[in-house]
């Protein structure tokens, strides 16, 4: 389903390297087992050679770490790759000011969708040793039960299965890419309208269990791209909140709901914050829920489609929805 090699992005990277456009390069490379990439910075043509990938396991989403990257002091750009869903997290960045462009060479690159150790590792049981994709094919390499093969389009994960971003990106070059209009998945919303037949008794049921889970590791809050205060109020000791484990049923819940309202209007919908939890939690349907909320009473809108747009709760319009807030005060629902 892939476009785009590796040996490509390698042979882009290495060109742009040696004549200087650019400093170092955000990429992927492998971690413990062939399934397990993760984000990586490369400033010699040695160490992309020898450890630079790219295959169906480059999940990640690589635009926030410009946030360091890309606002050092030393000279020079970062080549950065960008997926379609995190060139929306690129553009999301670029409005609230979090990284300077000028020092990005950003590249657009194709996606047949990607997996991630979670979906991976439910394949199988038997322990997963290695994994590789031949075409539209995933295959596993198991200890005790040989290869397993699986159609890629059948098991990649549910954020993947529903995607409709286009890419929409400002970048420098496509490679095997080009810009497009995100065009919105019919089944995006499929689970939040599952949650929305429930009662209130049954949902509040779904998220208590859901938040109960939680070891307040934070990894939700550390890799989302949108989520990037300079001190969080869950690190502050003055709060009575640093870091610590949820001791009641409100602390449960108040992280997860306040992080998901911090982030209402500007979540670009990458799933990472599923993707990296380790409890399985699904915290990108809480902002989906949101995304929904949003669309519902504002109209059709996609954070990060375009650079300095500014979202529904910020933006002052004389037809708002809420009558408070009208020129006119009228109220039309």
């Amino acid at each position: 389903m892939q476009k785009v090699t590796q040996a490509q992005l390698v042979s882009r990277a290495r060109q742009l390297l040696d004549d200087g456009t650019v400093s170092r390069v955000l990429g992927w490379r492998r971690g413990d087992f062939s399934y397990d990439v993760t984000p990586a910075v490369f400033s010699d043509t040695g160490a992309l050679e020898r450890d630079f990938v790219f295959d169906v396991f480059c999940c990640a989403n690589l635009s926030k770490y410009l946030i360091r990257e890309a606002n050092n002091d030393s000279k020079g750009k970062t080549l950065i790759f960008l997926k379609p869903c995190d060139s929306y997290a690129f553009n999301a960045l670029l409005t609230e000011h979090r990284f300077d462009r000028e020092k990005v060479y950003a590249i657009g690159i194709s996606c047949g969708g990607m997996m991630d150790v979670h979906t991976t590792n439910a394949l199988s049981p038997d322990g997963i040793t290695g994994a590789e994709c031949e075409g539209d094919t995933l295959v596993l390499h198991t200890l005790y039960d040989g290869d397993r093969s699986y159609p890629l389009p059948d098991v990649l994960p549910e954020r993947c299965r529903t995607c409709g971003h286009g890419h929409a990106a400002d970048c420098d070059e496509w490679m095997a890419c080009e810009k497009t209009e995100p065009d919105e998945h019919p089944a995006r919303y499929s689970a939040v309208d599952t949650l929305e037949t429930m009662t209130e008794e049954e949902r509040f049921a779904f998220w208590q269990e859901a938040f109960s889970r939680c070891i307040r590791c934070n990894a939700c809050r550390d890799v989302c791209p949108v989520c990037t205060c300079e001190k969080c109020v869950f690190d502050n000791p003055k709060s009575g909140l640093e870091n610590k484990a949820a001791a009641d049923l409100f602390e449960e819940q108040m992280f997860h709901i306040i992080r998901a309202y911090h982030v209402t209007g500007r979540c670009v919908d990458c799933g990472e914050c599923s993707r990296v939890c380790p409890q399985r939690i699904p915290l990108h349907l809480l902002n989906r829920k949101m995304i929904l909320d949003i669309n519902r009473s504002w109209g059709a809108y996609t954070a990060g489609a375009e650079v300095g747009q500014r979202f529904p709760l910020v933006d002052y319009r004389t037809d708002d929805p809420e009558a408070s807030v009208r020129a006119d005060g009228r109220d039309d629902k």
